[in-house]
């Protein structure tokens, strides 16, 4: 009876939450994935009847390049975010009271400023005539001819700056709850600094490290604006495209199809992800029965 209670409850609480995706998350994927397979309307609408035109002829247009430069920039974006939020969010956590809550301010200011805005500042800096590129073609660094914009490494190297803080705060959530005494006990048993960094800290903060590989690459995926304002024709990515189709030339079909690859790279590390995590829980589940 109060298995049965205890059931009913977690239902009656989990049935917002069921709706709630429902409504705005399961129904319009299914949607989108319906319209892929429907006929373009010459009016820029969704024919009737069924077709597997667009999914036959996606990769007769340009679509498998823009794939490619999407998954690239979005997987190496990840890894240099990572690559730089770990050893940060590591000081951040061991700081002392009054520099952590300097350092997390400085992590979390940039949010106070409009995202538009500081793509924009990042766009006045490569300016073909910006002091960025002056200084650098005086240090012999770069042709005078070159451009900073319009290019896949200013994409990369600004969404490097906008992804940042989401690969922080995870880390360093984490990082804090980290019991840092086994540092030492690995230093007195004879392990190198950067051994017991690599052996016991990263493998002790890898559920935020997971964390925040999620909050990088899956925005990274969809990402429009800024290929948009600081990249060109050879920086487009799969959002520029789908905003294409949808706005420019009103092809609903192909605009779906690209939305419904770019849900399925979406779901993919998820799963991934939820799978690790099953497997873990059962590992611990054998461990604490063997105990």
């Amino acid at each position: 009876m109060t298995s049965m209670r205890s059931r009913r409850m977690e239902w009656l609480l989990t049935l917002p939450s069921l709706l709630w995706l429902s409504v705005l998350f399961f129904i319009p994927t299914l949607i989108v994935f319906a319209i892929a397979f429907k006929p373009a309307d010459p009016a820029g609408g969704v024919g009737s009847g069924w077709t597997l035109e667009t999914v036959r002829n996606w990769h007769a247009l340009n679509y498998p390049g823009v794939i490619w430069r999407t998954i690239w920039i979005s997987v190496v974006t990840t890894i240099i975010c990572i690559f730089l939020a770990v050893p940060t969010g590591y000081t951040i956590a061991r700081a002392h009271d009054r520099l952590r809550q300097v350092l997390l301010l400085l992590v979390i200011v940039p949010f106070w400023t409009n995202f538009l805005i500081r793509i924009f500042a990042w766009k006045v800096l490569f300016h073909p005539e910006g002091l960025l590129k002056r200084v650098l073609v005086a240090l012999h660094l770069l042709e005078r001819d070159a451009s900073l914009l319009y290019r896949p490494s200013a994409v990369l190297l600004v969404m490097v700056y906008t992804s940042l803080p989401f690969a922080i705060l995870p880390i360093y959530a984490a990082a804090e709850k980290f019991d840092f005494r086994l540092l030492e006990a690995a230093r007195d048993l004879g392990a190198r600094s950067l051994q017991a960094f690599f052996a016991i800290f990263i493998p002790g903060i890898r559920q935020g490290i997971l964390t925040a590989v999620l909050m990088v690459f899956i925005p990274a995926l969809g990402a429009y604006v800024i290929p948009d304002l600081v990249g060109g024709p050879n920086s487009e990515m799969i959002g520029n495209k789908i905003a294409q189709r949808t706005f420019v030339d009103r092809n609903l079909p192909h605009a779906a199809w690209l939305s419904a690859l770019l849900t399925l790279a979406v779901l993919a590390p998820m799963i991934g992800v939820l799978i690790q995590q099953q497997r873990q829980k059962r590992r611990v589940s054998i461990f604490t029965e063997g105990v």
